[in-house]
């Protein structure tokens, strides 16, 4: 993929143009917002990753003029914001995700994945959906089947992570660096923990469980549930 990386902090650009081009991608980058503004306008990309505290623009307005330009690039807000009312904003500038500093590289390369995915929409999507799961990005409401499931933060991010990745097998290590933000083994069952705990919610009304524990790699969340 195409990818522009907006990012003000050097290191912090450097961190993502470096793990975007491991993964294979071809990277823009620029260090303010008017650069930014620029290049989305004159090459097509197929992801944007943008801050939003941003010199010259900030991100909230670049985004914006964007829109406002027809210019449909799925952009990731990448930022130390992470307030609701701060993720509304992001979302109703033309933000199409979020995601708040400090990140897991994993947790951003699936959402830049993710984004790619996305066929091209006329409005910005805050709701996942698998099956008869829905997670509201911003309200940080889930329900199955229209009952609400009351989520602690961590199970809710839990649940985000494996509905992002549907289908697909997510590792131990994955969750740990996504959720926790932790990129050591701290020797403990807190992933297997707060799996439980949200498996037993999301299935209290006695529905299939969407879970399946892979022993010894990891979990997969199957879309074909009811």
């Amino acid at each position: 993929m195409k990818i522009l990386a907006v990012e003000d902090d050097a290191p912090t650009l450097a961190l993502l143009v470096s793990s975007l081009e491991e993964a294979g991608h071809v990277v823009e980058q620029a260090g303010d917002g008017q650069t930014g503004l620029r290049l989305a306008r004159e090459t097509a990309h197929d992801v944007a990753v943008v801050d939003r505290m941003l010199p010259g623009l900030d991100g909230l307005e670049l985004v914006r003029q964007l829109r406002a330009l027809g210019v449909q690039t799925p952009v990731l807000f990448l930022t130390t914001m992470g307030g609701i009312s701060d993720r509304v904003d992001g979302l109703e500038a033309g933000g199409d995700d979020y995601l708040v500093k400090p990140f897991a590289l994993a947790e951003l390369l699936a959402r830049i994945n993710a984004l790619a995915r996305r066929p091209p929409l006329g409005r910005v999507e805050t709701i996942i959906r698998v099956a008869n799961v829905e997670l509201d990005l911003v309200t940080r409401r889930v329900t199955r089947a229209g009952h609400v499931v009351d989520l602690q933060p961590r199970e809710f991010s839990l649940l985000e992570f494996l509905m992002r990745n549907v289908g697909q097998l997510v590792t131990r290590r994955q969750l740990l660096e996504s959720v926790w933000d932790f990129h050591f083994d701290p020797r403990t069952n807190i992933v297997e923990t707060h799996m439980s705990r949200l498996r037993a919610k999301l299935n209290s009304d006695g529905g299939p469980d969407p879970i399946e524990t892979v022993r010894g790699s990891g979990y997969i969340l199957h879309a074909d549930i009811s």
